[in-house]
C-alpha cells in the first residue's frame, strides 16, 4: 500500500525496478544547466554530458573538516544562489522512511572553510536545511523545532518553542510523509526575511506500539503515531515567523483543520502564499492564496470529484509558475483524464494544454523561452512510457513526440532546469537499460558514440510477451506471460502470478526486469515455471480517471475479481497446468493474493501473501479513505474487500510472512488473520520475521532466508517443470 515513487521497499521485482526508475531520476545539475555533478574519489566532479569529460570541483580534501581523518560521506548538496557555499548532508539516518536527518555543513569556496552548523544540538539531528535566497542564513529542523543560523557569526536561534513528538514544527507526522510525500514543511520567503512552515498537532493521534523483543531481556515498546482509518486527521496549519524573530502569524484557513489536510505550500511572492487544501475524503481540492501579514485567506480555484482528486503531482515541492508569475501550469483529471492546465493567477482563465483522450503521467520540464512543456506519456499503450510535449500557447490538438518511435518501451527523463539537456534512460522487456544525453528542443544524442542507439542490446533469452485479455465481464487487461527457456507448447507448465492490484501500482510495464522474481533463489524461466502480471482496474495505468477510479469503496472486491478473471482466460492456453497455480505479492499484493486464495480457490490452489492488510480497517486514514471512504459512512465495504472476511473459503496451501516491526502495515494484520484461520481449521505456514520493517530487509541473514523460505515453499507446493 505504499507509493512507489517515495519509498524503497521490497514487496515485489517490479516495485524494485519502478523505485530504480524513479532514484535514476535524481541528477544534481550545475547553476547553469549544462553539466551535472556526481560524486568521485571522495570529492565531486563536474561532468560535460557532451563529453563526458570531467573536472574537479570539489576535493575529499575540502569535505575533510579539521581534525577529522575523513572527507564527510555527503549524500547529497545544495549551492547557494551566490554560487560561494555548499549546504552539505552526511552522517544521514533514517526517519520513518528516508534518511531525512542527519548532520549538516557549509563549505565557504571563498577561503574553503568548512563549518558544521547546529552547533549545541544533538548529533544527527538536523532536518532539512536550507539557505535563504540571499545566502547569508540557514534554517532547518531539529527536534521538531525550526532553527535559523547566521553564517558569518554562526549564532543559532531557535525560532519555534513548542516541538515535540506530538507538536511538529517544519516537517511532518507518519501519514502525511507516507501518502502525500510531504517531508519538509518549512519554505524561505523570496526576500529572506521569513520563513513560512506547516505545524501537525499530533496530540490526539493515538499511537501504535511495536515491540522489540530481542534485543533486551525486557520487552521495548516502540509508538508509532498512526492514524487509522476512521480516525480524524492530525491538525496542521500554516504560520509565517520573520527571521529576526518575534510573534508567528497563523494564516486564517476555512474549514475545520481536523477535517482537512493542507497538502502543498509555497510563497507566490514576497507577500503572499499559496496553498493546497484538501477535505478529509480528499474529493475537494481548492487553491488558497493567503496574506502573511494578517493572515487572511480566499479560494481562488477549487475542483471536485466523486471519489478522489488526484493530488496534482508526488512532489510537493514548488509551483509551476510561468508568464512572470501572472499564470501557472495544473495537473487535474477534471475532464476524465490526466491533463495539464494553464491558469491564471486568479483562477479565472483556464486553458487545457494537453488535448485528447490520453492520461500524461508527469510534468517534467517547462521551457518558456521555446513555448513548451515537456511530459510523460503513452496516449496508445499504457504499458509504455514516453517523453511528449506541447506548445504551452496555442497548443496542438495532438502532442509532439520527442522520443524515438523506433524504441517501443519505457523512456526516462530527468531534464535540466533550463531544458536545453536531458539525461534520457530507456529499457523494454527484453533491453537492458541504456542512457545518453540529449538536447532540447531537437532530442537529438550529444555524444556520437555515447548514445543508445550504439549501446542498445537486446536479450535474446528473455521469452516474454504482451497481451489483453478481454475478462467475462468484457473488461481488457493488460497482461505479460513470461515463458520458460525451453519452452514447448505441447507441454504444460506451472503458472506462478505476480499481483498487486491497487491504486499504489501497477504490474505491467514494459520495462527490463518486470517480469523477474527475485524473491526465488534461481531462475524460475530455466525451472521451468510461467510466469503472469495483469493489471485490474483501480491500478495506477495511463488508461483515464474512470478506469482508476472505478475501485472507489470497492478495493478487495472489483480488482480481485479482474485478477481472477483475467487469470481464467490466460489459464486457457493449452500448455498452462491448472493443477499448478501460484500466486503472490507483497503489501497491497499480498491482500491480493489472501484474497484471491480465500475466493477463488477453484483457481489458485498455492499462495505467499507477505507483509500484507489482512484487514482494512487497520490501514491508515489518509490512504483507505481516500479510496473506500468512512468507515463511518460505509464499514460494510471494508469489511467486503478484507481478507480476513474471507479465510472460509481457503482450500490450498498458503505461506504468510509479516515483520513484528512493520511502520507501515502493523504486524497485528497478521495475528489477527492467524486467529481467523485458526478459527475456522485452516492449515497454512507462517513466518514472523523479528524487528523487520515492511521491507523485511534488516538483520543479517534476513534476504537470504527469505528468499530460501520462499523458493522452498513454492517448489514444494506448485512444483517446477514440464509435464
Amino acid at each position: 500500500m505504499i507509493k512507489i515513487k517515495y519509498v524503497l521497499f521490497v514487496f515485489a521485482w517490479v516495485c524494485l525496478v519502478n523505485y530504480a526508475n524513479a532514484q535514476f531520476s535524481k541528477i544534481t545539475w550545475t547553476p547553469d544547466g549544462n553539466g551535472y555533478f556526481k560524486f568521485k574519489d571522495g570529492g565531486i566532479v563536474k561532468v560535460d554530458p557532451r563529453t563526458y569529460n570531467e573536472t574537479l570541483w570539489i576535493s575529499a580534501e575540502q569535505l575533510t573538516p579539521a581534525g577529522f581523518t575523513k572527507n564527510l560521506k555527503v549524500q547529497s548538496f545544495d549551492i547557494s544562489n551566490d554560487n560561494q557555499k555548499i549546504l552539505l548532508f552526511a552522517n544521514t539516518a533514517k526517519v520513518w522512511r528516508y534518511n531525512t536527518r542527519g548532520d549538516y555543513w557549509v563549505l565557504n569556496l571563498q577561503g574553503n572553510k568548512l563549518v558544521q552548523l547546529g552547533k549545541g544540538l544533538p548529533a544527527q539531528s538536523l532536518m532539512f536545511a536550507k539557505f535563504s535566497p540571499d545566502g547569508k542564513l540557514v534554517a532547518y529542523v531539529s527536534g521538531h523545532n525550526i532553527y535559523i543560523e547566521d553564517l558569518v557569526g554562526q549564532i543559532v536561534r531557535k525560532m519555534t518553542m513548542d516541538g515535540t513528538t506530538k507538536m511538529i514544527n517544519g516537517t511532518f507526522d507518519w501519514v502525511y510523509e507516507e501518502e502525500f510525500g510531504c517531508r519538509d514543511g518549512f519554505r524561505w520567503s523570496p526576500d529572506s526575511r521569513s520563513i513560512a512552515f506547516w505545524q501537525v498537532d499530533a496530540t490526539q493521534t493515538k499511537d501504535y506500539y511495536m515491540l522489540n523483543t530481542t534485543d533486551s531481556n525486557y520487552s521495548r515498546p516502540i509508538p508509532v503515531e498512526y492514524p487509522k482509518v476512521g480516525e480524524k486527521p492530525s491538525p496542521a496549519k500554516i504560520g509565517v515567523l520573520a527571521a529576526n524573530g518575534g510573534v508567528i502569524k497563523w494564516m486564517k484557513i476555512d474549514g475545520d483543520p481536523s477535517e482537512h489536510y493542507l497538502t502543498r505550500m509555497e510563497w507566490n511572492g514576497n507577500n503572499q502564499l499559496v496553498i493546497q487544501q484538501l477535505d478529509r475524503k480528499q474529493q475537494e481540492s481548492r487553491l488558497i492564496y493567503a496574506n502573511p501579514d494578517d493572515g487572511n485567506s480566499y479560494t481562488f480555484w477549487a475542483e471536485n470529484d466523486n471519489a478522489w482528486v488526484d493530488m496534482n503531482t508526488d512532489n510537493p515541492m514548488g509551483w509551476n509558475w510561468i508568464n512572470k508569475g501572472q499564470d501557472f501550469l495544473w495537473i487535474s483529471e477534471k475532464d476524465g483524464w490526466r491533463h495539464i492546465y494553464k491558469i491564471s493567477r486568479d483562477g479565472k482563465d483556464i486553458s487545457l494544454l494537453t488535448k485528447g483522450s490520453y492520461d500524461i503521467q508527469d510534468l517534467l520540464a517547462i521551457d518558456e523561452a521555446n513555448n513548451y512543456v515537456y511530459f510523460s506519456a503513452s496516449p496508445a499503450n499504457a504499458t509504455q512510457l514516453y517523453l511528449y510535449r506541447v506548445k504551452i500557447n496555442n497548443p496542438k490538438e495532438n502532442p509532439e513526440l520527442v522520443s524515438s518511435a523506433r524504441l517501443e518501451g519505457m523512456h526516462d527523463y530527468a531534464i535540466s532546469p533550463n531544458a536545453h539537456i536531458a539525461r534520457h534512460r530507456f529499457s523494454n522487456h527484453n533491453t537492458a537499460p541504456v542512457t545518453e544525453f540529449i538536447s532540447l528542443p531537437d532530442g537529438k544524442p550529444l555524444n556520437s558514440t555515447n548514445n543508445i542507439a550504439k549501446k542498445l542490446k537486446v536479450n535474446p533469452d528473455i521469452n516474454v510477451e504482451y497481451l489483453q485479455v478481454t475478462t467475462d465481464d468484457n473488461i481488457v487487461l493488460d497482461a505479460w506471460i513470461n515463458k520458460p527457456r525451453d519452452f514447448d507448447a505441447t507441454k504444460k507448465y506451472p503458472v506462478v502470478f505476480y499481483v498487486y492490484g491497487e491504486p499504489a501500482a501497477s504490474v505491467v510495464n514494459d520495462s527490463y526486469g518486470a517480469h523477474f522474481n527475485f524473491l526465488y533463489a534461481g531462475d524460475m524461466s530455466r525451472d521451468g515455471y510461467i510466469q503472469v502480471g495483469i493489471d485490474n482496474r483501480g491500478t495506477p495505468s495511463l488508461k483515464g480517471a474512470g478506469w482508476r477510479k472505478s475501485i472507489y469503496k470497492k478495493i478487495g472486491v472489483i480488482n480481485i475479481r479482474d485478477m481472477a478473471l483475467g487469470a481464467k482466460k490466460i489459464l486457457e492456453k493449452p500448455y498452462m497446468d491448472k493443477e499448478r497455480v501460484a500466486v503472490w505479492g507483497w503489501s497491497g499484493g499480498g491482500s491480493s493474493t489472501l484474497n484471491l486464495l480465500f475466493n477463488y480457490p477453484e483457481i489458485f490452489q498455492t499462495g505467499i501473501a507477505i507483509a500484507a492488510v489482512t484487514n482494512q480497517l487497520f490501514y491508515d486514514n489518509i490512504y483507505q479513505e481516500r479510496y473506500m471512504g468512512l468507515p463511518q459512512e460505509n464499514k460494510q465495504d471494508f469489511i467486503n474487500g478484507s481478507p480476513i472476511s474471507h479465510v472460509q473459503g481457503l482450500k490450498g496451501k498458503l505461506l504468510y510472512i509479516h515483520g513484528t516491526g512493520d511502520d507501515n502495515v502493523h504486524y497485528s494484520n497478521a495475528e489477527l488473520l492467524l486467529n481467523e484461520l485458526i478459527k475456522y481449521n485452516k492449515q497454512f505456514e507462517f513466518m514472523a520475521y523479528p524487528n523487520r520493517t515492511h521491507n523485511i530487509s534488516e538483520g543479517p541473514g534476513t534476504f537470504l532466508h527469505l528468499q530460501t523460505l520462499y523458493s522452498n515453499f513454492l517448489r514444494k507446493n506448485c512444483p517446477p517443470g514440464a509435464r
